[in-house]
């Protein structure tokens, strides 16, 4: 009898590797034809329908609907019987199982996964936040590390005008803050500043010069300014802790306005706070500290957005929304004239809010608030 076919969960975008399971109409035992849907998945980017590949029954279901999965965790296994089970020494390489050895708030593919447990790398150290990949294992192991410890920081010149300033985070917002900065022309970005990247590498021509230890050490010599460049979509938790240690280092974070964007003058801005091409702030809006306004957005007139939030492209505000802190705002959401949303509450792409949000609360993509009754 040929082996039960393991069924993955898929990544649905590279940058973010933690999904939720927002539909899963299937239970252990159920009997289901190729092309049926086994689970509807969500990141605050992407929502996608897996579906069977071959026919066969459902075998040690891992999840219940509203879990959060990781890419390559195991959903389930599609079996000849309804008890039929892979062999135990498979099952127990799976990589739900490998999963476990994941501490809390990692993300790192599964090749980069094995390449460390073979190499017995301490996945502890690794940094939290960036998705850690094969190739930035790799630049962990002994030998490299003992090349990238060579590598010196670069002088750094008050005298030289604009003044100097590091991008934390490598990763595709890092690339889209170093592009703002470069167009906006204020300041000189001397380097990115990355636990995850190979040092010496480089982001856009930018080389990184390391990580946390590579900025207290700039920070000594006299930096005094640094983008936080880690967007927060997938866990908005990774994003808090880098303005603490920007913070701790003794930087200031400016606020970056792209040239394309359109800013009411009559609006206030607080620092830290990022806005992208194309983007729009209205008249009497207050947007809080170390925001993110991404390209498209649209923030209506008296608009206050809170401390941290995250407002993804094309997302649109209508007059008198207000937003308090910490909120992860997906693509393309529309939110209603004078509509109240809490503190940590995460709207998926396309959802249309048309009521007060209260703390905490999960508007699932494409979904439309309130729910009906």
């Amino acid at each position: 009898m040929p082996e039960p076919r393991s069924v993955l969960i898929p990544q649905l975008n590279p940058n973010e590797i933690e999904v939720r399971l927002a539909s899963l109409p299937i239970r252990n035992g159920m009997k289901v034809n190729p092309g049926d849907i086994l689970a509807i998945v969500e990141t605050t980017k992407s929502t996608s329908e897996l579906a069977a590949e071959t026919s066969g029954y459902v075998v040690d279901l891992a999840f219940d609907e509203g879990d959060t999965a990781h890419s390559g965790d195991l959903l389930c296994y599609l079996g000849e019987t309804e008890v039929d089970r892979p062999a135990r020494e498979k099952r127990e390489s799976s990589p739900q199982v490998q999963a476990g050895l994941i501490p809390p708030g990692l993300r790192i593919t599964r090749p980069a996964l094995a390449l460390a447990l073979e190499n017995a790398l301490d996945l502890a150290a690794l940094p939290q936040g960036p998705l850690i990949t094969e190739a930035q294992v790799k630049a962990r192991l002994p030998h490299v590390m003992e090349n990238q410890a060579t590598l010196s920081l670069p002088a750094l010149d008050f005298n030289q005008s604009p003044p100097p300033l590091v991008v934390y985070g490598g990763g595709g917002h890092g690339k889209s803050v170093i592009e703002l900065v470069r167009r906006l022309g204020s300041y000189r970005v001397i380097g990115v500043i990355d636990d995850g990247l190979p040092v010496g590498s480089q982001v856009l021509d930018v080389p990184v010069l390391g990580g946390n230890a590579a900025l207290e050490e700039l920070a000594r010599r006299g930096l005094r300014l640094a983008i936080n460049a880690v967007g927060g979509i997938g866990n908005i938790s990774t994003r808090l802790k880098i303005f603490a240690l920007l913070q701790s280092a003794g930087v200031t974070c400016p606020t970056v306005i792209h040239p394309a964007a359109f800013v009411e003058t009559s609006a206030s801005l607080a620092e830290g706070i990022q806005v992208f091409p194309h983007a729009y702030i209205g008249s009497s809006s207050h947007v809080g500290y170390g925001v993110i306004v991404n390209t498209g957005a649209i923030l209506s007139h008296d608009c206050a957005i809170g401390d941290y939030t995250n407002i993804s492209p094309g997302a649109i505000l209508a007059g008198g929304v207000t937003v308090g802190q910490r909120n992860l705002i997906g693509m393309a959401v529309t939110i209603n004239l004078g509509v109240a949303i809490g503190n940590e509450v995460r709207i998926g792409n396309g959802a249309t809010i048309k009521a007060d949000v209260p703390d905490g609360c999960v508007v699932h993509a494409g979904a439309v608030w309130p729910p009906a009754k």
